[in-house]
């Protein structure tokens, strides 16, 4: 992934991630290596709860869409285990939580050389749209420095200023699996 080039990031910062779809169910892979000490990260929660505005600091996210549809579905996963799924009708239009039959499962894994890795797993099967044929991915972080400055970080920055939301920026194509 790369970093918004008029945004400052941290040096060294390094950040890849993933996705895969399979048996109705997304697979989503952040990992964060480099100086993790500079990068403010909360302490994971006991109870990962549903939680609103995660983006505001440290937040790795995917937007989820079928392909050439104007509705599309933000996932945020915050580095405490907390989560969100929105849908919108369209750019930026008709935000709202989508109900989830499950929480996402949330892995997080801090190694000893100070790597983060984050791991989710969604159950997509009963959002419509999403569980079946193929699907436009992008995947997108926002981290939060300890001094409180933001990087934004994405597979691919389609505008003159960070924005994830653009369907340029849904750059991974996963085919689709037959319906269950």
């Amino acid at each position: 992934m790369q970093a918004f080039g008029a945004v400052p990031d941290p040096e060294g910062t390094v950040l890849r991630a993933g996705v895969g779809r399979e048996n109705g169910s997304l697979f989503l892979r952040y990992v964060l290596a480099g100086p993790v000490s500079r990068i403010r990260l909360p302490s994971p929660a006991t109870i990962a709860t549903r939680a609103d505005r995660l983006w505001e600091h440290s937040c790795f996210e995917a937007f989820l869409s079928p392909p050439g549809g104007e509705a599309y579905w933000e996932v945020n996963l915050a580095p405490s285990g907390d989560w969100n799924m929105y849908r919108f009708d369209g750019y930026r239009e008709g935000m709202r939580p989508e109900p989830l039959a499950l929480p996402p499962a949330v892995e997080l894994e801090r190694a000893s050389c100070g790597t983060l890795t984050v791991r989710a797993r969604l159950d997509l099967a009963a959002i419509a749209g999403l569980v079946a044929g193929p699907l436009d991915v992008g995947l997108a972080a926002v981290l939060e420095a300890n001094d409180g400055a933001r990087s934004y970080w994405a597979l691919r920055h389609a505008a003159t200023t960070p924005d994830f939301h653009r369907r340029e920026s849904f750059v991974v194509r996963l085919d689709g699996e037959p319906a269950p």
